[in-house]
């Protein structure tokens, strides 16, 4: 059994789940790219590859998370590519997916599901879409995240599993193709599986409005926005948008941009008109 989860912090209650369970037993896989951001167009070939990472590059230029676009330590291709070679190998062998209902689950879902067409009976899906479960105090929540689930709760959520179906193998990589000649640079969750574009400023606007005429701390208006958005991301991907935004003259900046913490912003200034 190969568990595949699709965010870290994923693998650390998983695991803890197989210490309480010894049926999840097996080696657990993390897909690490956000699927649910970035160009999508023809990803599965070495062209779209090639624009995938380069808009990477682009996106974290100067951070921290810079080096992972060269370093080959996110390389969801090899990844893939060592899963198929496991399956050919085991007849035995099985993949289970674990998804929460996420843009960021669902987006590396579709993503990873049309590249195992051949193996159709041998891949469970594990969708916790608007399920109930019991957070660590008792109360029931519905998670959006993996993460958010205690592990105990996890030996109720492998009931859950169940065979992709043929009919999906089908229409589920029809959608991504659909979503994929779309290309936006944005996709949200409007509920079940369904994906929508959305253009890769889609977040702009409400990053504008926590921006003010005095001047903050990039990181400040990032944290406010993933408090309070209804719609959000990554914080690597909003800070290229507020980036993009200074480049594109639309707010003032100070500071050195390389660090999120070490560059501050405001509303444009208006030039005054010496009279």
């Amino acid at each position: 059994m190969i568990h595949i989860v699709f965010n870290e912090p994923d693998v650390k209650v998983l695991n803890a789940a197989q210490a309480l369970d010894e049926t999840l037993a097996g080696e657990i896989v993390l897909i690490k790219d956000d699927y649910a951001v970035g160009p999508i167009q023809d990803i599965y070939s070495e062209e779209g590859k090639t624009t995938r990472k380069n808009w990477w590059r682009k996106v974290l230029e100067g951070s921290d998370l810079a080096a992972s676009t060269e370093d080959g330590s996110v390389d969801d291709n090899a990844t893939v590519a060592s899963l198929k070679e496991k399956l050919e190998a085991n007849d035995e062998e099985e993949i289970w997916i674990w998804a929460a209902q996420n843009k960021h689950d669902v987006s590396g879902y579709f993503w990873l599901m049309t590249q195992l067409k051949d193996f159709a009976g041998r891949i469970q899906i594990l969708y916790l879409n608007n399920l109930p479960f019991f957070h660590e105090k008792g109360n029931i929540f519905y998670p959006q995240w993996l993460s958010e689930i205690p592990a105990k709760e996890f030996l109720k959520a492998k009931k859950l599993a169940r065979e992709v179906t043929l009919s999906e193998f089908e229409t589920d990589p029809d959608e991504w193709e659909k979503l994929s000649q779309e290309n936006g640079g944005v996709r949200l969750l409007e509920g079940g599986k369904k994906l929508v574009s959305k253009n890769e400023d889609f977040y702009d606007g409400e990053l504008k409005k926590l921006i003010s005429g005095d001047w903050q701390k990039a990181s400040k208006i990032i944290n406010q926005h993933l408090t309070k958005a209804t719609h959000t991301t990554g914080d690597a991907y909003l800070l290229w948008r507020l980036k993009e935004m200074v480049s594109s003259d639309e707010l003032d900046m100070q500071g050195n941009m390389a660090n999120m913490k070490d560059f501050e912003l405001k509303q444009k200034s208006t030039p005054t008109t010496e009279a």
